[in-house]
């Protein structure tokens, strides 16, 4: 916890960033889609209060060599890859988007089980992180939508760096954050609980909205 945290937990952060898109509330058409693990908690606390049907949008992050917190690349379960900017060598990358594709695909067996994605194919897909600092994985996301028949793509978390409010900005349709501060360190730092979210806990979110 730092001086910054402005959320008491994932699921406040749900509720602070439902309060802001009222405009899609009850809307028809429109699906909130969570992106694991921790923003699948804040959408589905946003898909409750919005009363919009939830389901999982799965984009893993490639991490730098030398700091895989920093992301240089994101890959989805189809296995597009987006590039950042950052210069990692192509042998890298292509065996990180191998094993991020594979992990993916993993993940939504794991978290869907039996249950068919929900159809994106003309309707308002609104993706939900619990916060973004390159926002390389999210600017997959959107890309993964859009392949997916979405019509129209909000990205929306409660919090953000700048530089992927910038980028997200250009990118959907529409950008909302609760917070974009001057000062951005790391997503957790703007939460007073911030523990990781095990798969367990996301297929039990993704079952009380189904």
């Amino acid at each position: 916890m730092g001086p910054e945290a402005i959320f008491r937990d994932r699921v406040d952060a749900g509720r602070s960033l439902a309060a802001l898109l009222g405009a899609y509330r009850d809307a028809p058409g429109t699906v909130v889609l969570g992106v694991p693990r921790g923003g699948v908690i804040v959408a589905a606390e946003a898909a409750r209060e919005l009363g919009l049907p939830l389901d999982v949008l799965v984009v893993r992050k490639i991490g730098h060599p030398g700091n895989p917190e920093y992301a240089v690349a994101a890959v989805d379960a189809a296995g597009h890859v987006l590039r950042g900017r950052e210069p990692v060598s192509e042998a890298y990358l292509e065996a990180e988007a191998r094993a991020g594709q594979a992990e993916a695909l993993r993940r939504e067996r794991v978290y869907r089980g039996d249950a068919p994605p929900l159809d994106l194919a003309g309707r308002t897909a609104l993706i939900v992180d619990d916060g973004v600092a390159t926002g390389l994985t999210l600017r997959s996301a959107v890309d993964s939508a859009r392949a997916h028949g979405a019509a129209r793509v909000i990205v929306a978390v409660p919090v953000a760096s700048r530089e992927a409010a910038r980028l997200l900005t250009e990118a959907a349709d529409d950008f909302v954050a609760v917070d974009v501060p001057d000062f951005f360190q790391a997503v957790g730092t703007f939460y007073s609980v911030f523990g990781q979210t095990s798969d367990a806990e996301v297929v039990e979110a993704l079952r009380a909205r189904g």
